[in-house]
């Protein structure tokens, strides 16, 4: 299946999963992880309790409580510290650990944020590039990938990464 690009706000997505771009914690923050938690409910950080703190590069996988998709993946990307400390493997693990509970869980459709662009500080094209790389892996696994950009400036680079 292709793989779609749109601008759009994730937490109203009726997909059979999205992607958090979650704290270490697995906790509300800001951004993105604050407003799926808003969206979700009390349950999903009760949830999320559950599992303690994650390394970067690791991801679990919750029920979506109030959201309308039904699951929801929390993935953590690693800071970025300049490309010279292993980031770019650990995002990369990241989306590999994604993908893994998607297979695991029998997921058909996937809306995917830009990981690590906001606190984290991902270059944009950069993280656009592992991000598209690691979902073309995927592309013939009859999955349904769609990365949700919250502006025209992260969707055009991940439409050039495409």
């Amino acid at each position: 299946m292709p793989i779609h690009i749109t601008i759009g706000d994730i937490t109203l997505r009726t997909d059979h999963a999205i992607v958090n771009s979650a704290h270490p914690s697995l906790l509300a923050g800001s951004g993105l992880s604050g407003a799926i938690h808003a969206a979700a409910g009390g349950e999903l950080e009760a949830a999320c309790r559950q599992f303690g703190r994650l390394n970067s590069g690791d991801a679990v996988f919750t029920p979506s409580f109030n959201l309308p998709c039904r699951n929801v993946i929390h993935a953590v990307a690693p800071r970025w510290l300049g490309g010279d400390h292993g980031e770019t493997e650990v995002l990369e693990r990241c989306y590999r650990r994604v993908f893994e509970l998607v297979a695991g869980h029998s997921i058909r459709s996937l809306a995917v944020p830009a990981i690590g662009i906001g606190i984290y500080r991902w270059p944009l094209v950069k993280a656009a590039n592992i991000a598209l790389r690691a979902a073309r892996e995927h592309e013939s696994d009859g999955l349904q990938i769609t990365f949700v950009c919250y502006d025209e400036v992260v969707a055009a680079a991940y439409r050039e990464a495409g």
